[in-house]
């Protein structure tokens, strides 16, 4: 059996090394476009910053490895110009001589990825625009900051996009002392999550010194003397950089499978089905230019992600190698660092269930500490749990924090995946010590606060809605000054007891502390005496991060 795979990185690589060890008789070969067979591209932006010194660090595995180890026929500089899938035939191009082959396969794998965007505006050619999608931008980035600091003058970078890249990228420009405006179209940074999230990492970047310029798009880029550039947006204003990181996004490569007449799905990725099969049963198809389903909602969707990519190519292997293997789906759980803070989620996003129109859901707002609060060093983390109303299952969650929350994400995403309600999460048994975590960890946190909504031990509600009732305000009174809200009254959790004749009993009361905690307590307290209460999920906390048009109607 020869079977030919197009593409290296994440999943094309993966898929010839399972593959190896699958079927030591398979006639392998790989080919890549570009000089390095396996890189780690979510890498790059810690190169430039200088976190990772050195460029060998980022490859993976190297043509020679692949050859001696996996006895795979790697061909770098090598790109598939057509294919014949009646013929079951590929033509392969040398980039360095033009040379064109031909090759038979049985099988064919196609993990060509996704090209960064680069919309045809004016003057995007211009020196000092860059990319960072593969090695060799890494490296031209980095020649052209040593070829402008000879010059002793302070830096401006212009980063356009704020998602994973343009966030990475503008941290570790900071880190090499490099001024840095971001630009987005977009009215927040980080599309994936909801927009209170977006608002934490807005905080955090603007607190590093990094200069937000949301809502409003590129129009040009304009030479504005001296080597820099202008970065013009659709409002008329200018912002100069030294240099532009263009971080746009990434869109599916799928020239070459159109041209073979694969399908292409309403999403513009190649259509896989869950073995990674296209539409012709002899071609595969894994990593960033496949549709895939969203594991929660069952929509087709793109995610550019290296773990499914990996992932995607094993169980194109498995199938090839005779295995019944398949994709269960994605649910896009990643990760950002920012400024020793890190966001991250998994599942779907509460404006996703919206777009929808998905009404069977509740969300809940937390604040627990990372680790045990006696143990020093422990740190807050903002945390948004999504699940169904109707049963509990768990949909989605977002963490903001600067200690464990990749942990907090992790465990969350294999609990979505194997189908958990927020059940489970109370009952789940995670790893505690101290310095680690809390006797009741995050996760079980969530759990248990969903788990009372869901009872009734603890009605809900958020501030949107909680604005037009009752407010009472169950916190001490040193801290209403530090951030008072006026219009609520206040009896500390301890008073309530001895004053509930101050409460009405023909309206809803809706309650609030710091975080929510206190006012779990007043809610019970109120139910049990006769009254109609509600607990304002994360209390304060939440309120400071929630819609705008909250705050300006107070």
């Amino acid at each position: 059996m020869k079977v030919i795979i197009v593409g290296g990185v994440a999943g094309g690589a993966s898929c010839a090394a399972r593959l190896r060890r699958l079927d030591e008789k398979a006639e392998i070969m790989m080919v890549e476009r570009g000089p390095y067979v396996s890189y780690a591209n979510c890498g790059l932006p810690y190169h430039v910053g200088g976190v990772i010194e050195n460029e060998s660090s980022l490859l993976v595995a190297s043509e020679t490895l692949f050859r001696e180890r996996f006895a795979v026929d790697v061909r770098t500089g090598c790109e598939a110009i057509a294919i014949s899938p009646k013929e079951k035939k590929v033509k392969l191009r040398s980039v360095k001589t033009g040379e064109v082959t031909e090759h038979a396969y049985d099988k064919l794998v196609l993990s060509p990825g996704a090209a960064s965007i680069r919309p045809p505006l004016p003057g995007i050619d211009l020196p000092g625009i860059f990319q960072v999608r593969t090695v060799p931008d890494a490296r031209q980035i980095k020649e052209w900051i040593e070829a402008r600091r000879a010059g002793g003058r302070p830096m401006r970078a212009v980063v356009v996009g704020g998602g994973f890249i343009g966030l990475e990228m503008a941290e570790n420009l900071v880190h090499l002392g490099v001024g840095v405006t971001l630009v987005e179209m977009a009215g927040q940074v980080l599309p994936p999550v909801d927009e209170e999230f977006a608002r934490l990492v807005k905080d955090r970047l603007e607190s590093h010194g990094v200069r937000l310029a949301l809502g409003d798009g590129v129009a040009a880029f304009e030479e504005a003397g001296n080597g820099a550039i202008d970065v013009r947006t659709k409002s008329g204003k200018a912002h100069r950089g030294d240099l532009v990181i263009l971080a746009l996004g990434v869109r599916s490569d799928t020239a070459l499978a159109k041209a073979a007449g694969l399908q292409i799905g309403e999403r513009g990725g190649i259509r896989v089905d869950d073995q990674m099969s296209t539409s012709d049963p002899d071609i595969f198809a894994v990593g960033d230019a496949v549709e895939v389903r969203d594991f929660v909602t069952g929509e087709w969707s793109l995610v550019a992600l290296a773990g499914p990519a990996n992932r995607q190519g094993r169980i194109a292997a498995d199938v090839i190698a005779g295995r019944n293997s398949r994709f269960r789906g994605t649910q896009g759980t990643a990760i950002v660092g920012l400024f020793g803070a890190a966001i991250a989620w998994t599942g779907v996003s509460e404006k996703t269930l919206k777009s929808l129109g998905d009404s069977d859901y509740e969300k809940i707002y937390i604040y627990p500490s990372s680790h045990a609060g006696y143990y020093p060093g422990a740190r807050p983390i903002a945390m948004k749990v999504l699940y169904r109303k109707s049963d509990g299952r768990l949909l989605g969650a977002q963490a903001f924090g600067e200690d464990n929350v990749d942990k907090r994400i992790s465990a969350l995403a294999v609990a979505l995946q194997m189908g958990a309600t927020i059940h489970d999460l109370e009952e789940a048994e995670l790893c505690y010590a101290p310095q680690f975590g809390s006797a009741k960890d995050p996760v079980n946190f969530a759990g248990m606060v969903a788990a009372n909504a869901m009872s009734g031990d603890m009605p809900l509600i958020h501030w949107d809605a909680a604005k037009t009732g009752f407010l009472l305000d169950v916190r001490e009174p040193g801290e209403l000054a530090a951030d008072p809200m006026p219009r609520a009254l206040n009896i500390p959790v301890g008073q309530l007891r001895g004053r509930l004749g101050e409460l009405p009993r023909d309206h809803a009361i809706h309650v609030f502390c710091r975080s929510g905690q206190r006012a779990y307590l007043a809610v019970r307290i109120l139910l049990q005496h006769g009254f109609e209460a509600r607990n304002i999920s994360g209390g304060m906390l939440s309120y400071a991060t929630v819609d705008q048009t909250v705050k300006q109607s107070d």
